[in-house]
């Protein structure tokens, strides 16, 4: 039986860890937000009575949202 084992360096982003993000994590930063801010507009076209079909009401957008990380 043989056992193969490479280790990779962690990429540290292009400023390194001086600064503490890379523009991977600022892009998964902004896909984050803009998911929620698609989600929050979707939400509040919907009708009370569409909401309440669902279970929501207007004061639970802010939490769906939020709760979305």
């Amino acid at each position: 039986m043989a056992f193969f084992a490479q280790s990779r360096p962690v990429a540290d982003g292009v400023f390194g860890r001086a600064f503490g993000f890379s523009f991977g994590d600022l892009f998964a930063r902004y896909v984050a937000w803009n998911d929620q801010r698609v989600t929050r507009n979707e939400l509040a076209k919907l009708s009370d009575r569409e909401l309440d079909d669902i279970g929501l009401c207007r004061g639970d957008i802010a939490t769906i949202v939020s709760a979305m990380r």
